[in-house]
């Protein structure tokens, strides 16, 4: 029997749940200097993209499409970047940030730089909010 879905504690506490998808949970990194969204298939012990079903493969990217719009839309960022990298979470999470030029650390990557600035409470409730009136 294959263990429930469990979202790694790392993701947990450095996130908030904005919204459930068909097959994703869709979460807001706690790092207000760029708007950084997670997309976490609910399934459990998946670590790559490549090793999902077809059709599991074609529901995640587009959700990953789905929400890199809604992100884009919301900021009028220049540039969406979308990673899953997972070297340190191995549970499979797809990065979706906006980035615009000019935004700290552009045009290098935002892994590893510096110290995250956790959002406000009420920032990240806006945001959030602006988020699932997109996706919902």
């Amino acid at each position: 029997m294959q263990q429930p879905f469990k979202l790694d504690p790392r993701l947990e506490k450095d996130s908030f749940f904005i919204v459930g998808l068909a097959l994703s949970d869709v979460r807001l990194m706690n790092d207000s200097r760029w708007p950084w969204l997670i997309v976490v298939p609910r399934i459990a012990g998946a670590e790559e993209i490549h090793h999902l079903s077809v059709d599991d493969e074609q529901v995640l990217i587009a959700e990953m499409n789905e929400v890199a719009v809604a992100l884009e839309a919301i900021t009028g960022c220049d540039k969406v970047n979308t990673a899953a990298i997972g070297n340190i979470v191995r549970q499979l999470h797809v990065h979706i940030i906006a980035r615009n030029e000019g935004d700290i650390n552009w045009p290098k990557t935002v892994w590893g730089y510096g110290e995250p600035v956790p959002y406000s409470d009420e920032a990240a409730r806006k945001l959030i909010r602006k988020l699932q009136l997109r996706l919902d």
